[in-house]
């Protein structure tokens, strides 16, 4: 290599370990500045969460779709249960229960696209567990291990789905679900007819406002589907998307059939001609004599037995709340028969849109959401039978929360007083002294099974305990005093009016035969 070969070598490896020193410093400024960028970001993050002592700044909250309830609420709540299971016993029913979580397969494969809201646990020993969407498909695993091909039962339980909660209208992550089924092979409609019979008497009972019993059947559904031209496969799809009518605009949701789901528009106007149809026994007829709808079997046995349905609706006196309605779709892939769904239409009842399913204003009555629903679902038990075991089932689930946040408002709403409480009296006393007296009175009136109370105080005013009466909203006050102990008597006053009853003989008074002593419990 010559010298002058060399130095033109040596000038470019110069060059070149120059642009490559400033390359790795250029690069490794770049990187320090991003670095610092990331931790001024969790230092901000860390002076959001904490000081620096490392305390994490805890937020005491319930988490989100999740509420607490008062004692006022519960006393609503409560009377809603009993309102709702003493209609469930009127009618034949008995009570299981369930576990809050089941195994993940177990409820996969039975929601359609409602799966996605099933909360799923972290593994915890080899099983894979989630929380129960709803009681029905726990019910019918019930059914098959049990080998149980018959039962009426009712099931009161929380249930869970990872939705967008909208607490306002009742719509929560955590709520509960109270469910009425007939398990069973027995003659056409008659159970589904009893169903949809103790919607009404729930409703009418709670004195919610007007509501509208909506009724369909799948194999409609599915026959109108192939007549219009959907797909085989698009069926259960399409499906959901008519479900979403009574929440989007018809358009709306033509839009999502042909832009979403590849429905042609030709097929998606026909649905919309058919969905936007109501009525009684007389539709199901005509659509029996509809040139296309009467091409499908499926269709036309679904028809037969909605006109069955209403010949027995109206010998259960309640065909004057239920509508032939087909845009009813619910979503949920295991209902194979007659399904319902019932909305209130009562406006200003609670705070909700004020369109209508086909997106126009409405001028009399707005829908405040599904109050109740449910259906027929023959095959969902043999899906879980080894065999494949078939056990007809058909029943109904309450919206609770739904009619409880209905009840509270017009709790809110109304001057009437909510009592939390079922004291029926309270022992009281005139003068100081008498705690013992007091609590030996209260004694006997609990033994008695009569439901009293007294004040945690040796001493207490006589003012501050009617106070407290007027406050829980106990009826009667039993007053001791020393006069009345020496004549073995106590003083009944009734609260509202602080006027005085009678006096009572105590139950100890030796002086009292047992019969004597029983007719003055009976007097409280």
């Amino acid at each position: 290599m010559s010298g002058s070969e060399f130095k033109s070598l040596s000038s470019g490896v110069c060059v070149c370990v120059c642009v490559c020193v400033v390359c790795v410093c250029v690069c490794v400024c770049v990187c320090v500045l991003q670095i610092d960028e990331e931790v001024a970001k969790l230092l901000e993050l860390k002076a959001q969460l904490g000081g620096d002592d490392g305390k994490h700044q805890f937020v005491l909250k319930t988490a989100k779709g999740t509420r607490d309830y008062n004692p006022k609420q519960m006393a609503i709540r409560e009377k809603v249960f009993n309102t709702i299971i003493g209609c469930f016993k009127r009618h034949g029913a008995e009570t299981i229960d369930t576990p809050v979580f089941e195994l993940k397969e177990t409820l996969t494969g039975k929601y359609g696209e409602d799966s996605k809201l099933i909360y799923d646990l972290k593994d915890q020993g080899g099983e894979l567990l989630s929380l129960r969407y709803d009681l029905t498909v726990p019910f019918a695993r019930y059914l098959a291990m049990n080998k149980i091909t018959n039962i009426k039962r009712y099931h009161i339980a929380k249930v869970y789905r990872r939705d967008n909660p909208a607490m306002t209208r009742g719509r929560y992550r955590e709520f509960y679900q109270c469910d009425f089924d007939i398990a069973g092979q027995y003659d056409a409609m008659i159970p589904d007819a009893e169903c949809l019979k103790i919607v009404h008497e729930i409703l009418s009972e709670l004195d919610l406002g007007d509501f509208r019993i909506k009724v369909n059947d799948r194999r409609i559904l599915d026959g109108m589907f192939a007549v219009c031209g959907v797909p085989d496969e698009k069926f259960r799809t399409i499906c959901s998307t008519v479900d979403k009518l009574d929440k989007m605009a018809w358009e709306d949701v033509k839009k999502e059939m042909v832009n979403e789901k590849g429905l042609s528009e030709e097929a998606a106007d026909q649905i919309g001609e058919y969905v936007s149809m109501q009525g009684g026994r007389d539709l199901a007829e005509r659509l029996l004599q509809d040139p296309k709808m009467s091409q499908s079997k499926q269709a036309c046995a679904g028809l037969s037995d909605i006109k069955l349905l209403f010949s027995y609706l109206e010998l259960f006196q309640v065909t004057d709340k239920v509508v032939f309605d087909l845009s009813l779709a619910r979503g949920l892939d295991y209902y194979t028969g007659i399904i319902y769904e019932a909305v209130l239409t009562q406006a200003g009842v609670a705070p909700v849109s004020n369109e209508t399913q086909q997106g126009a204003p409405a001028e009399e009555s707005v829908s405040v959401g599904s109050v109740a629903g449910g259906g027929r679902y023959d095959g969902l038990v043999g899906m879980f039978d080894p065999k494949g075991r078939k056990v007809p089932c058909v029943g109904v689930s309450i919206g609770i929360e739904r009619i409880f946040s209905i009840m509270e408002q017009k709790a809110e709403a109304s001057a009437e007083k909510v009592r939390t409480t079922e004291v029926q009296v309270m022992v009281a006393s005139a003068q100081k002294n008498l705690l013992e007296e007091r609590l030996k009175l209260v004694t006997e009136l609990w033994n008695a099974g009569i439901k009293a109370e007294v004040m945690y105080k040796k001493n207490p005013k006589l003012l501050s305990q009617l106070q407290h009466c007027e406050e829980s909203g106990i009826p009667l006050v039993a007053i001791l005093g020393e006069q009345e102990l020496k004549d073995g008597v106590v003083k009944l006053r009734v609260v509202a009016t602080r006027e005085e009853v009678r006096s009572i003989h105590t139950m100890s008074q030796p002086s009292l035969t047992g019969r004597e002593r029983e007719r003055e419990r009976e007097n409280y």
